[in-house]
């Protein structure tokens, strides 16, 4: 009797279990990215830099 519990147990758990389907969607599946994108750019001048574009407005 020793010996047959452990099958016995065996053949329970497995009655028990259940089942899992996976199937694919039958749509694609879309991934809609709105992404916005900005900068912004901030700059400072030395002033010795500020006064030499001002003399030469030319230089770039």
């Amino acid at each position: 009797m020793k010996r047959m519990l452990p099958i016995i147990a065996l053949g329970a758990s497995t009655a028990t279990s259940g089942c899992i389907n996976v199937t694919a969607p039958d749509k694609p599946i879309e991934i809609n990215l709105n992404i916005n994108v900005t900068q912004e750019v901030v700059y400072r001048l030395d002033g010795e830099a500020k006064t030499l574009i001002q003399q030469n407005p030319g230089i770039f």
